[in-house]
């Protein structure tokens, strides 16, 4: 009798499945449908409960294995470790925001940005970040054109040469907005940190491209021209430890949580966003952002 009660839970597990299987198959209403519970012979029984017994010693046994074995470490689930949050250098100091309007002429653009950075510093700002693609006007047609070659620098990029000598004259860490950077055959649109001292601390290359088509309002696709970057940025300067992104890179949280957890102080994305999702989008992602990660 012992083993006939055993036996009867298991078949109620196997009669369910059964009804379950047939309903599904049934082309009548539920209410329509007759109800009936097979007759299982008694080695069927026999043998389920056997099989049954026998996959469940198979699922302990596997479960001491893996959870014995010296390859089982879950403090390797999340690589690299996250890295505490260090002290930054200043625990209070002005950023300087500059929105610059851009014309066709690049020289103009570079001087109204040197303008720009020099007035937020005289304003005591101790970082100072410009706007996305500042130098060239925001168009596939104009990237190629505005491109400049950045590891070359002096000459073959006007841009971040003046980037250069205006942070190390006004000591002062400038977050560079982003240019079109040709690199060989191809173009990206990136971002160049500059330290007190001048010298390039970072550059980083925006990883989402912004490919949009919204009928009768905007389409606009960056990937014609523009070459993703493929490695987040992280850079250590006077005011404290900087993850940086670009624009549409703010989309993803993705990033910013590598960020976090390589302890950054502060979430830098230097942005040209349009007037069509640029207003649902752009508080609510820099606050998403900075309530996620806490920074």
């Amino acid at each position: 009798m012992k083993s006939s009660l055993v036996s009867s839970k298991n078949l109620i597990r196997l009669q369910s499945a059964i009804s379950r299987s047939f309903l599904q198959h049934s082309s009548k209403p539920i209410s329509q449908t007759p109800f009936f519970i097979p007759i299982i012979p008694t080695n069927t029984i026999n043998l389920y409960n056997q099989r049954y017994q026998n996959l469940q010693f198979q699922i302990r046994s596997n479960s001491t294995s893996i959870m014995s074995s010296s390859a089982f470490k879950p403090e390797q689930a999340r690589l690299p470790p996250a890295l505490p949050l260090s002290s930054p250098p200043l625990t209070k100091f002005k950023i300087g925001i500059c929105q610059l309007a851009v014309t066709p002429d690049k020289e103009w653009n570079i001087q109204h940005a040197r303008e720009a950075i020099e007035e937020a510093a005289q304003k005591g700002a101790h970082l100072v970040v410009l706007p996305e693609i500042w130098n060239s006007p925001y168009s596939n047609d104009g990237f190629p054109v505005y491109a400049e070659d950045i590891d070359a620098g002096h000459d073959a990029s006007p841009s971040t040469a003046m980037l250069s000598e205006v942070s190390s004259r006004l000591k002062i860490t400038v977050v560079g907005g982003s240019i079109p950077e040709r690199c060989g055959d191809k173009l990206y649109n990136t971002c160049c940190v500059f330290g007190t001292d001048g010298k390039l601390k970072a550059k980083h290359r925006k990883i989402h491209l912004f490919d949009i088509d919204i009928p009768g309002k905007i389409t606009f696709m960056e990937s014609k021209t523009l070459t993703a970057g493929e490695t987040p940025t992280i850079v250590d300067t006077d005011v404290g430890r900087i993850g940086v992104g670009i624009c549409y890179d703010i989309r993803f949280q993705e990033l910013a949580m590598i960020y976090a957890s390589r302890g950054v102080h502060l979430l830098c994305y230097p942005g040209a966003f349009n007037m069509t999702t640029g207003p649902l989008h752009w508080e609510l992602l820099q606050r998403a952002r900075a309530v996620d990660n806490q920074v």
